[in-house]
């Protein structure tokens, strides 16, 4: 099966280098999304566990499952539980594994998800499809809860105004209200760069899908499944992600950043779980052009040690 132009990929060839797949491997696609690091991944001879917990990446995930001659297990769960489910399947340890981190092109595209304010729909924005819908939220949330939404994970310095509009507009149930709401408390001016609306809707999405607590477990779920030189890859599209990931692999790589250009980098006391992580990686001129959505990616990879993972405790202390 081809991939659609609104499917491609991203940075999909720089993904299989930093994975360093071998014929006969056990690798997790985190991610599963339309199957594009799946079908990578099979090509190259590995076996894969894929996981998404959308129903809809579901159904592509079973049909891929069963052309793959048993080369492909998918798991209907989030990324965060792949230790866990492994082991029920007998697996304890896997030689890579990588997470194409944030929202699908593949639920961006469909209306109905609610995903995209360029597109008429309810305002759901679920990616399991269950619980807590982005309407319920801004319908029933408190001013503040809302404010603090849209700029924790939006990044959004005039949150306030935004979640005052909410309120005073409320019921919002379709994505194009909900745009036309920020636009108007803002001030939309027509042929700008970026559309007003833009932060509130990340924002939104990463809270229904609590986004950054799933990368974070899932970064410590790769780290206990990896085998000794096993691979890590994380492909992020926005700041808040992205610094979570250089957080995770400088830490664990034993190392912090020093608070001074001028002051000694900081050793961690704990035993390094990865080595140096490689240097970031972003798409070129090339990719940009043939896959728009590529733009703001980063490629993040390390490689695990023999040490053992961090344990709660330690991450406690």
């Amino acid at each position: 099966m081809t991939q659609s132009s609104s499917h491609i990929p991203v940075l999909l060839d720089e993904v299989i280098h930093a994975l360093a797949i071998t014929p006969g491997s056990d690798v997790v696609d985190g991610t599963f999304g339309a199957g594009g690091y799946s079908r990578a991944i099979l090509a190259a001879g590995a076996r894969v566990h894929a996981f998404d917990r959308d129903p809809d990446a579901a159904a592509a995930g079973a049909d891929l499952a069963e052309r793959s001659g048993g080369a492909l297990h998918f798991h209907s769960a989030c990324f965060s539980e792949m230790d866990k489910r492994l082991a029920e399947c007998g697996v304890q340890q896997v030689d890579a594994v990588v997470l194409d981190i944030g929202v699908s092109s593949m639920q961006i595209d469909q209306a109905d998800r609610g995903f995209s304010f360029q597109k008429a729909g309810p305002l759901d924005m679920r990616m399991s499809q269950s619980g807590e819908s982005a309407a319920d939220f801004v319908n029933t949330a408190e001013e503040a809860d809302i404010a603090d939404v849209i700029y924790l994970y939006g990044e959004e310095p005039k949150s306030r105004r935004i979640a005052r509009a909410i309120v005073a507009a409320r019921p919002i149930d379709t994505t194009t209200k909900l745009a036309d709401v920020v636009r108007k408390a803002l001030g939309h001016r027509a042929g700008a760069p970026k559309d007003p609306a833009t932060r509130t809707f990340q924002a939104l999405r990463i809270h229904i899908n609590r986004e950054l607590d799933e990368l974070t477990a899932g970064l410590e779920a790769a780290e206990r499944i990896l085998k000794p030189g096993g691979r890590l890859a994380v492909v992020s599209f926005h700041s808040l992600e992205d610094r979570i990931v250089k957080q995770f692999l400088r830490e664990r790589s034993g190392s912090m950043a020093a608070g001074s250009r001028h002051m000694p980098i900081v050793k961690a006391s704990r035993i390094a779980t990865f080595e140096k992580p490689a240097k970031a990686v972003r798409p070129g001129a090339r990719e940009i052009e043939n896959n728009p959505r590529a733009r703001s990616s980063t490629l993040r990879s390390a490689i695990r040690t023999d040490a053992p993972a961090w344990s709660q405790q330690e991450l406690a202390a």
